[in-house]
């Protein structure tokens, strides 16, 4: 089983399925912590991208399914910004 560096969680998912959680959690942390402007949230989403960053450098490793992993890496990117965005 995987373990989650940021949070410790252990999952029996597959690396794809983690992508994708990760991502949809990067962006909610994201949207919510640039909506309040909380360096803590900000942090918190900064570590939430780079989280899904590494299980996409993991499941990019297995060749499987480039055009998902492509699309993540587009919602990664984006989401990257907006925090950018936000601290500035």
């Amino acid at each position: 089983m995987d373990q989650i560096n940021h949070t410790g969680l252990i999952s029996g998912m597959n690396d794809l399925s983690q992508l994708e959680i990760a991502v949809k959690s990067a962006q909610k942390m994201v949207g919510s912590a640039t909506m309040q402007l909380d360096p803590e949230a900000l942090e918190h989403a900064g570590k939430a991208i780079n989280d899904a960053k590494e299980i996409m450098n993991r499941s990019s490793e297995t060749g499987v399914d480039q055009e998902f992993i492509s699309q993540q890496k587009k919602l990664l990117d984006q989401c990257e910004h907006q925090l950018i965005e936000a601290k500035q």
